[in-house]
């Protein structure tokens, strides 16, 4: 695969499609639903409720919280994952003028 030239975009656009790759799995928008569900930091029943391999579930995260979507705690011997509020903020800050642009549309121009 060709190199993105990720250079010559926006430091937004280059965010947002940071983020929105993290998205980009239906395991993921399962795991930020179970968290915003819970309200709270979950540490080991993610895998339960998903219902893939605990491997497949770390690696998700790590994609997610790479991203800046989730945070991570350690408590003990495990690690507690919650939504990370502030960057949910700015995704949903940077996303919305976006989807938002169909809004400008009078008629169907196709």
């Amino acid at each position: 695969m060709g190199a993105t030239k990720s250079e010559i975009f926006t430091p937004a656009q280059n965010h947002m499609a940071r983020m929105t790759k993290a998205l980009a799995h239906p395991a993921r928008i399962a795991i930020i639903q179970y968290l915003f569900a819970r309200r709270s930091c979950v540490c080991g029943d993610i895998v339960d409720v998903v219902g893939l391999a605990q491997p497949t579930i770390s690696q998700h995260l790590k994609e997610l919280k790479s991203a800046g979507l989730i945070k991570g705690s350690v408590e003990g011997t495990s690690v507690c994952y919650c939504i990370d509020q502030k960057n949910w903020s700015v995704m949903k800050d940077l996303l919305s003028p976006f989807l938002n642009l169909d809004a400008a549309i009078l008629n169907d121009c196709c």
